[in-house]
């Protein structure tokens, strides 16, 4: 399999030349002082940005305006009374009354306005688009970096706690830092470790067994927790880049067990976290052993009604890049003649996508850190060690989040002295996992850099596959705050599957918070309409303004919309014993790595 651009694999370090171990032990050595990112590739971005904005004294001029404009509304926010361009009031760091009072007031007004001052001035006609984009995020970090609301002297909360706890915040923020510098490298961040949450004991703890393994996935079946059942199974494909379950992790919050609870026959892939001998393992490979086989092994596993001749077809649902797989694969098996080494396994019934884009042309901020330049440091970051670290890749996602991930909560630690109790979601957050190298350069050019899949130019068994094959019924699932696979990204299907009909929900929360909307979660709340096979296009920002809007958790609408697509509810039956490899959450999720 690839898709008909060139797709070169990262090769074997032992096959490198002497010249090209040089210029990858250079590359790789300055990489760790960016983030792991390119240093060329920043440099190229600023150096686009800088040598249009000089070569335009008007623009220079109308941003020389700007700035004293809004260094004049700065000066008049002394108050707090009065709002200016930069100001937005949704903004948490700035939410107590006591940035109301001066000076608060006016650093806040300062900071805002320069947040203004960068958004316009990044914006320099004849730079990049994705350059323009890189400017301006940049800048934002550096600000975020800079805020009033970072600093012991210039943030009016962390001063009224400190004198009001008589200075013990400040002293358990230096204890903290001193047992963060003292820390051991690779050993738990303190702030994350979290001995609360563990897989098998209060996290991953649906009763089921591993009733499939191969290279590549182990296959849970979760025990039936109603008298009668659908006869469809449900397949949950994750994406490889995370631990299965964070579709598993409290019983409060388990989709699993909820869709257990509801009479489905729920089935999990659970990936191996590779090592350096999976160096070589490739897209093809994650799509037959992760996908196909997980498939088959689910309909030949799965409970038959009585007298039924046939095994039921399979309600398929795929988590962000899961889902992009998984759509792979119902492509392949939808076109005439399926795929080779499958002759028996026929497309899913259903298809589900959470937060799994198919057009990656508008990929969101995480598109900022995927460019040629970047995928030739990760190959030869890859190269040496066989696959890419959870380390190496939080990297990326610390940037996109970084006023949360970092400043915010570098400043509770330091200043306000408070260490995140943690919970389940962070503790899977901290559970990371690798990839083989070989397969992760693949997809990011495939789908990253070529839009393969969108174009009609990937190819599995050497012909190519097309999303318009489909004509399943399909229920895709946007949020609101997604900075992996922004939605309107994800609304793109529409276009592909044409002749699908396509049940869309886009809900509150961020990539992975609005998908874990169990119900009862408070201030959850989501849209929903469904477009009908064939239908007019209709843009998103369209779909957006008159698709009705519903409170509470989008799940109970996803179960319904399985349950009419079913048949009518057979007798429950117990896994096998036969079949069982295990107990459920089985071996290949317990796989850790110091990084």
């Amino acid at each position: 399999m690839n898709a008909n651009v060139s797709l070169p694999a990262a090769a074997p370090a032992d096959t490198e030349t002497p010249t090209q171990r040089l210029d990858r032990l250079v590359h790789t050595s300055v990489a760790p002082l960016t983030g792991n990112l390119s240093p060329i590739a920043l440099g190229l971005a600023l150096a686009d940005w800088a040598w249009h904005l000089g070569a335009s004294p008007g623009r220079q001029m109308e941003l020389a305006g700007l700035a004293a404009k809004l260094a004049a509304d700065t000066w008049r926010l002394h108050d707090g009374e009065s709002t200016g361009a930069g100001l937005h009031d949704d903004d948490p760091r700035f939410r107590a009354e006591a940035w109301a009072e001066w000076p608060f007031s006016q650093w806040r007004a300062g900071f805002r306005n320069a947040e203004a001052f960068w958004r316009e001035a990044a914006q320099v006609p004849g730079v990049s688009g994705h350059h323009t984009q890189m400017v301006d995020f940049f800048a934002r970090q550096w600000l975020g970096m800079l805020t009033p609301a970072n600093g012991l002297l210039t943030n009016p909360v962390v001063l009224r706690h400190a004198a009001a706890s008589g200075g013990a915040p400040l002293l358990q923020g230096w204890h903290n830092w001193l047992a963060d510098a003292g820390r051991t490298p690779g050993a738990p961040d303190p702030a994350t470790a979290n001995t609360r949450h563990a897989v098998g004991r209060n996290m991953a703890v649906t009763p089921g067994k591993v009733v499939f393994r191969n290279r590549l996935i182990e296959l849970i079946r979760y025990a039936p927790q109603t008298e009668t059942v659908y006869p469809e199974p449900v397949l949950i494909v994750p994406s490889w880049i995370m631990k299965y379950y964070i579709l598993d992790l409290s019983p409060h919050n388990s989709m699993a067990r909820y869709l257990v609870e509801q009479g489905h026959t729920v089935y999990m892939v659970s990936w191996r976290n590779p090592d350096e001998s999976d160096h070589d393992l490739s897209m093809d490979d994650y799509l037959r052993l992760g996908v196909l086989d997980a498939m088959a092994a689910a309909q030949a596993d799965a409970p038959r009604p009585a007298g039924a001749k046939a095994a039921p077809p399979l309600h398929a649902m795929g988590y962000c890049l899961g889902g992009t797989l998984l759509t792979m694969a119902a492509a392949a098996l939808a076109r005439r003649g399926g795929v080779q080494g499958y002759p028996s396994l026929a497309a899913p019934h259903t298809l589900t996508l959470l937060a799994a884009q198919t057009d990656f042309t508008e990929p969101g901020e995480l598109g900022l850190f995927i460019d040629e330049g970047q995928v030739n440091l990760l190959k030869e970051l890859m190269r040496g060690q066989g696959f890419l670290t959870g380390k190496q890749m939080a990297g990326s996602f610390q940037f996109l989040h970084s006023r949360d991930l970092v400043w915010t909560r570098l400043m509770r630690e330091y200043l306000m002295g408070e260490r995140d109790q943690g919970n389940d979601l962070m503790a899977w957050n901290a559970d990371t996992t690798r990839m083989p190298a070989r397969m992760h350069h693949e997809y990011l050019v495939a789908l990253y850099l070529k839009n393969a899949l969108a174009n009609s130019r990937y190819r599995v068994d050497g012909r190519a596959i097309s999303l318009g094959d489909l004509r399943m019924p399909v229920f895709a699932v946007g949020t609101q705050r997604d900075h992996v696979s922004p939605w309107r990204s994800v609304y793109k299907l529409h276009r592909l599957m044409a002749d699908a009909e396509v049940t869309f929900a886009l809900t509150n929360g961020g990539h992975n918070a609005g998908i874990i909307s169990e119900p009862g979660h408070p201030r959850r709340h989501y849209q929903l309409a469904v477009r009908p096979a064939s239908a007019p296009w209709q843009s998103a920002d369209e779909w957006a303004a008159t698709a009705p809007r519903h409170e509470g958790s989008w799940w109970p609408a996803w179960q319904q919309w399985l349950a009419a697509r079913s048949s009518a509810r057979m007798p429950a039956q117990a896994i096998r014993a036969a079949s069982a490899l295990g107990d459920a959450p089985g071996t290949y999720v317990m796989q850790r790595y110091a990084e």
